[in-house]
């Protein structure tokens, strides 16, 4: 069974959700905003995902790049469209809320994705 998982990123912090193929809530939590930090949880929770997704903004090439290379299907989406998408099912503006409702973005596949560059090794 897949999973799917929506990140809502702020400069300290990151509220990540995690839904079930027909859109249960299996796991909320806030982490530290560093790649690291989510992919330990998303490790540590030990289920098959699906997509991860994750708006773009300053810091998503940072993640993006840390979790791809981790092997995570992360997927960053285009942040207007997933704005009108949240408002549209009238969901309070938080990060919970938000986290949650780009999982079920997810999850049902109804997202635009935007190109991230790869970071340059060093």
């Amino acid at each position: 069974m897949s999973h799917f998982v929506g990140l809502d990123v702020s400069v300290q912090e990151t509220a990540v959700c995690v839904v079930d193929e027909t859109g249960k809530i299996i796991h909320e939590q806030k982490v530290p905003s560093g790649p690291d930090d989510i992919v330990t949880l998303l490790t540590l929770i030990g289920v098959d995902y699906g997509r991860v997704g994750i708006e773009a903004g300053p810091l998503s090439q940072w993640l993006v790049n840390g979790m791809a290379e981790a092997g995570l299907p992360v997927i960053c989406v285009e942040t207007r469209h997933m704005t009108s998408l949240l408002k549209a099912q009238q969901i309070n503006k938080s990060d919970r809320h938000v986290a949650c409702g780009i999982a079920q973005m997810m999850r049902v596949g109804l997202f635009r994705p935007v190109h991230v560059k790869t970071l340059a090794s060093q």
